[in-house]
């Protein structure tokens, strides 16, 4: 017998919605799909509403990582690009999906777990408040230099802001975006100059061999995990946009923000690594010579913390409702903000660098299977039709389970594959730490949950 996905419906979950550009008022509408006649904007805002979240400090720092590895100027840069497009691709797939259906990311699942889609989003939720925490450590540090108050005071300012953008919603978030791309950019442009001014930019690899090539897979595997993190956010910045939105420029739109961003950062992090290696906001206001453009520089790391922490705030409230936690959208954003607080707390209390790593990682191995499932679910769903309603989509109670069941098997296969200091899988120790356990996990759900779906399609007909 079908599930139904009705509990998308649930009057929690509805409320106000911003009506056009500029509607600015909060919005407390939630995970129920948004109707025809609900939708504006062109696809041209996703540009911005991706390419400022990814224009901070922690992207700098990713970037350090790859001199860190060993892996020299070059193969660094190679290595990021490639993961970089490589997880760009999957969010800009996913974020067509918005204009379709009108829901978000986690709300859409439902169609393909069924009620099982509790797992993935408690695992998101949980991952909003670990991006809130990364890219909130580097604001609270930064604003605690600037004023000269306690790190705690000054990563509560940052949380604070973020909160109030997060309790906003959806419109605002798309303005906050537009306007720190620009300001964000120039910014970014000129401590790039200042950053690898007199500093050796072209730095050699420092490992040979079968180490060199598992640091090279590693570094790919880190970016990849940096882009593809924001798979499970996609369609919540594109479900206002009408049905009728050319796919192609959505895709296109997303793409080019999310990799132009990331290659832009990252590679700033890639050529100033010796400068930025302690991976502190001290590091970076030291580089600059203190004074005006040393407290500049603080100011801007504060302002970009705040501009990637609001779409964690936005898209972990809608997980959190699609968890079944029945608490307004606004409400449940301020939520996602005040526990990653404590997390903040944690990564400032030891070893930055190793416990950034090791966050950046864990927080999205299980997307991969999450992308696998909810793709095969969509692809056999849809066929010709041109748009969907989520809460009027039936789930067979069976093929929920075994999506759940591939969700979790394809996560414990990749538990092998993994490097990080928590887990040293054996495999990638005898890889000589190149880590691959995305796309093992990935492969697995895919085998699985689509080989299930291709053999049980061909039984019903």
């Amino acid at each position: 017998m079908p599930d139904t996905t009705s509990a998308l419906n649930a009057s929690t979950f509805s409320g106000r919605r911003p009506s056009g550009a500029g509607d600015l008022a909060v919005e407390t509408h939630g995970i129920a799909p948004l109707g025809p006649d609900q939708r504006y904007g062109h696809p041209a805002r996703l540009f911005t509403v991706w390419f400022a979240p990814q224009v901070n400090m922690a992207g700098v720092f990713t970037g350090t990582l790859a001199i860190v590895l060993g892996l020299g100027f070059w193969l660094g840069l190679l290595a990021m690009v490639i993961g970089t497009v490589l997880g760009s691709l999957v969010v800009a797939y996913l974020s067509t999906w918005g204009p379709r259906t009108g829901t978000g990311q986690l709300p859409h699942a439902r169609m393909a777990f069924g009620g099982g889609v509790v797992l993935p989003a408690v695992l998101q939720w949980g991952s909003s408040i670990a991006w809130d925490a990364l890219v909130g450590l580097f604001g609270g540090e930064a604003l605690s230099l600037l004023l000269g108050i306690p790190f705690w005071v000054g990563v509560l300012i940052v949380l604070g802001v973020q909160g109030v953008v997060g309790f906003f919603g959806y419109e605002v978030i798309h303005r906050l975006q537009a306007v720190l791309t620009v300001i964000l950019f120039l910014t970014f442009v000129v401590f790039t100059i200042k950053l690898v001014g007199g500093h050796e930019v072209i730095s050699p690899a420092t490992l040979q061999g079968a180490d060199l090539a598992g640091a090279f897979v590693l570094e790919v595997t880190i970016a990849f995990s940096l882009a593809i993190s924001w798979a499970s956010y996609a369609a919540d910045f594109s479900r206002y946009l009408p049905a009728s939105s050319p796919s192609a420029q959505v895709f296109g739109y997303t793409f080019g923000g999310i990799v132009l961003g990331y290659v832009f950062v990252q590679g700033i992090g890639i050529a100033a690594a010796e400068s930025l290696g302690e991976h502190t906001a001290a590091g970076v206001q030291a580089v600059m010579g203190g004074g005006v453009l040393g407290a500049v520089a603080l100011l801007v790391i504060a302002v970009a913390s705040m501009g990637s922490g609001v779409m964690n705030d936005y898209s972990g409230s809608l997980a959190l409702q699609t968890i079944g936690v029945r608490v307004r959208r606004p409400v449940s954003a301020l939520i996602v903000t005040a526990l990653a607080f404590a997390l903040i707390l944690w990564l400032h209390a030891a070893d930055t660098a190793t416990r950034f790593q090791d966050v950046l990682l864990l927080v999205s191995y299980w997307i991969p299977a999450f992308v696998a499932v909810t793709a095969v679910d969509w692809v056999l769903r849809r066929g010709s039709r041109a748009t969907l309603n989520p809460a009027e989509e039936p789930t067979v109670r069976r093929d929920a389970a075994v999506a759940v069941a591939a969700f979790v098997i394809a996560y414990l296969a990749a538990v092998p594959f993994m490097n990080t200091s928590l887990i040293q899988g054996p495999v990638a120790q005898a890889w000589h730490g190149a880590d691959i356990a995305y796309f093992v996990n990935f492969l697995v759900a895919l085998l699985i949950y689509g080989g299930y779906r291709a053999i049980s399609r061909r039984g019903r007909r």
